[in-house]
């Protein structure tokens, strides 16, 4: 007995939701973008932490490079999906940070970066970190199962004619 599934109006809309690498990648960058806002927040509308500027940094950062790890922590073993995860959150970040730029007018001119240039790095760091355990991935593969072909045979085990 099937049964037959029934979809609400505009669920194609939330299709990309099964795809759990773009779901963990755009959550991600929403994270990303909260923690950039509750640090732009807190170094320019909270004077009281003036005098505590450098561990206030500190923190920030230090959330937002815990935060950037999900997708690596998530995706390790699949790179591929390691990367559009990735890439995806960054671009959900680099959204932000360019409407964050329309608040903060002097944002992109103090960093010296456009939203563009950085979805260009963060994506780029993904994407360096994403090939490097694709190769190492190989080269593990390539090593446990010997690098020789297979069909080649050591000279020390064939037989000498009788």
């Amino acid at each position: 007995m099937a049964v037959a599934t029934t979809h609400l109006p505009g669920w194609a809309w939330l299709r990309w939701l099964a795809h759990r690498s773009l779901r963990i990648g755009v959550l991600t960058g929403i994270y990303l973008s909260m923690v950039m806002a509750v640090a732009l927040f807190c170094a320019n509308r909270v004077p009281s932490l003036e005098p505590y500027a450098d561990f206030r940094n500190w923190i920030c950062d230090s959330v937002f490079l815990l935060v950037s790890l999900i997708p690596i922590a998530t995706f390790w073993r699949a790179p591929w999906a390691l990367f559009t995860s990735a890439t995806s959150g960054w671009f959900v970040f680099s959204l932000g940070y360019g409407a964050a730029g329309l608040i903060f007018e002097n944002l992109q001119t103090r960093l010296n970066k456009t939203a563009f240039h950085m979805f260009l790095l963060g994506a780029g760091t993904y994407a360096v970190i994403a090939v490097f355990k694709w190769v190492w991935d190989m080269l593990s593969v390539a090593i446990a199962h010997g690098l020789a072909h297979p069909h080649h045979r050591n000279a020390s085990s064939v037989r000498p004619h009788e």
